[in-house]
């Protein structure tokens, strides 16, 4: 998924455990991030505690991936 919009990662549900490429840790279980993506869409997603989001920057905007085992179904 693609962003231009730089996410917050609240320091008592996220810690970052990789600069490069820059990965989030998710500290909590039911961690939640509401992303916009390029086409204004929002997306919501949960995680599980332990689960990773990935963020790279790409001109002008984010791409961010992450492993769907690691969200809340």
């Amino acid at each position: 998924m693609y962003t231009k919009l730089y996410l917050d990662f609240e320091p008592e549900e996220w810690k970052q455990i990789s600069s490069n490429p820059t990965t989030f840790e998710s500290v909590q279980d039911n961690v939640s991030l509401e992303i916009m993506d390029t086409s204004q869409n929002s997306c919501r997603l949960q995680f599980k505690k332990g689960g990773k989001i990935n963020l790279l920057r790409v001109v002008g905007r984010f791409r961010l991936t992450w492993d769907d085992d690691d969200l809340v179904n």
